[in-house]
């Protein structure tokens, strides 16, 4: 099969959030298991040249229809760890991709309209036609619009899309403008409900719906995050939608590289284990410590990596840090935030925990780090206000250390609560989970965690080898969304 990426990510080179990870391993599964994928990025000003191989002009003058007129764009090609990148960069005094970063300019929606366009206008130019074009989240959402609208009319008309929401907090809003800019036109028929009209604002288009409405199929990022995005206000305004569209709509969950998060390979660790031997857990423990000043002893070691947001149950985070002590653990935290008031939160607890021997805040991003706390940590929290996938909780089970997690979205699927989970047998049990969002509730959790190591150690070690024989590597998520190319291809 021949299957086209097209996303405004793909890790390492240009790389935000889960999205990137997502492009990059789910098109090296399909590679391994024999088929031909290639990705359509944007050519940022700000990626990460180094981790391109052989890049070059692969398409020269590419003209690209906008607003009645047309902009030429180059496209470049280049190699991000064996996967074939074609990235376009176009030549307008808009600069829609030099900008120093990714997203975050008021022009956003305009910027990723024109990526969609140039994208469909480089696959029509090349006679390049994929079996599926598979794209991702808000800024891809018109790609399926205009496939079916027109390009379908100029020898595009066997494409099939299979449309990925990785977030449903950012959809894409626009006003009657990007019709006249993509060539769409025709305002009253894309304002029409059932279309591209906003689900609440009559006045405004919505990239994502556009994708939902369009595509051939739609998911999500976990089995129950779809459930919640078509029955709860998770879904932000789209649950309509969804439920209009729910015979094409399913969650896939996402999976992890074990290549790079493996602690029996894991190129960033002083000392590989595996789950049969864990004996290198403990002396990563030790190595961490070192590194960040900590108390050597026989005190749990609790840790918390990922953004400091609202999404991610930042008040819950907080809480966790002084428990933890207060129960005779220590902690360790990674994360950088989102907004000045949560980072000025905790920089002045930072500050005021800079002696503690037991506690260490990381404030900021360090890759070689977070393998480490990874390894040596002995349970990692993820109290989330919701989470489409989540990826540290799968990290966190493959390097033996228990999560303890909020009982949503993805990790609900990937999390089962050795106490009371009534889904899986005891053997099969691999961390602890909690559902509301209030102080007790994580308490409840981390209380039973703790005690577990503290009085039953070799019950916690037994729990710790439960969760490492988990698989939760690209390997299922890639059969299913081939089972959903094929499903679309056929129709």
């Amino acid at each position: 099969m021949y299957i086209v990426q097209i996303a405004s990510e793909c890790a390492p080179v240009c790389k935000v959030g889960g999205l990137g990870d997502v492009v990059y391993g789910l098109t090296r599964e399909l590679e391994i298991r024999g088929h031909t994928v290639e990705i359509i990025l944007p050519k940022y000003d700000c990626m990460r040249y180094d981790h391109i191989w052989g890049l070059h002009e692969a398409y020269n003058n590419l003209s690209v229809p906008w607003y009645g007129a047309a902009i030429s764009c180059n496209v470049y090609c280049g190699w991000v760890y064996g996967r074939l990148c074609f990235f376009i960069d176009p030549q307008s005094p808009d600069i829609f991709f030099n900008r120093g970063c990714y997203y975050g300019c008021n022009d956003d929606n305009i910027r990723f309209a024109f990526f969609s366009k140039a994208a469909l206008e480089f696959l029509h130019r090349t006679n390049k036609r994929p079996d599926v074009i598979h794209c991702h989240d808000w800024q891809t959402g018109l790609l399926p619009v205009m496939l079916y609208e027109m390009y379908k009319y100029h020898g595009m008309e066997y494409q099939r899309v299979c449309y990925t929401i990785h977030n449903f907090k950012h959809q894409g809003i626009a006003g009657a403008e990007i019709l006249q800019a993509t060539g769409l036109n025709r305002p009253e028929y894309y304002f029409e409900y059932d279309r591209l009209r906003d689900n609440f604002n009559p006045f405004a288009l919505n990239f994502m719906k556009g994708g939902i409405v369009y595509s051939n199929y739609v998911t999500t990022v976990s089995p129950n995050h779809a459930w919640e995005a078509h029955y709860t206000e998770v879904g932000c305004g789209l649950g309509h939608t969804i439920h209009q569209h729910e015979h094409k709509f399913s969650g896939v969950l996402n999976g992890i590289d074990y290549d790079v998060w493996n602690p029996s390979v894991d190129r960033y660790l002083p000392y590989h284990y595996e789950a049969d031997d864990m004996t290198g857990k403990e002396y990563n423990k030790k190595a961490l410590r070192e590194r960040l000043m900590l108390a050597h002893g026989k005190k749990p070691l609790i840790c918390y990596i990922g953004r400091l947001d609202d999404q991610k149950g930042v008040h819950l985070v907080h809480h966790a840090i002084y428990y933890a002590l207060n129960r005779g653990a220590q902690f360790v935290l990674l994360g950088s935030a989102t907004e000045k008031s949560i980072n000025d939160r905790f920089w002045h607890e930072k500050n005021f925990l800079n002696d503690n021997p037991d506690c260490h805040l990381e404030i900021g991003f360090n890759e070689e780090l977070s393998h480490l706390i990874y390894a040596g940590a002995d349970m990692i929290v993820v109290p989330s206000n919701y989470e489409p996938c989540g990826l540290t909780q799968m990290i966190g089970l493959k390097y033996g250390t228990v999560p303890i997690v909020r009982g949503v979205g993805g990790l609900v699927n990937t999390v089962f609560d050795r106490d009371y989970d009534k889904t899986k047998p005891t053997k099969e049990r691999n961390g602890y989970v909690f559902y509301q969002t209030d102080d007790q509730a994580l308490e409840s959790a981390m209380d039973r965690a703790i005690g577990l190591y503290q009085v039953y150690p070799k019950e916690f070690q037994k729990l710790r080898q439960q969760g490492m024989e988990y698989d939760y590597s690209w390997n299922h998520p890639g059969t299913d969304y081939l089972g959903i190319y094929e499903h679309i291809r056929h129709k």
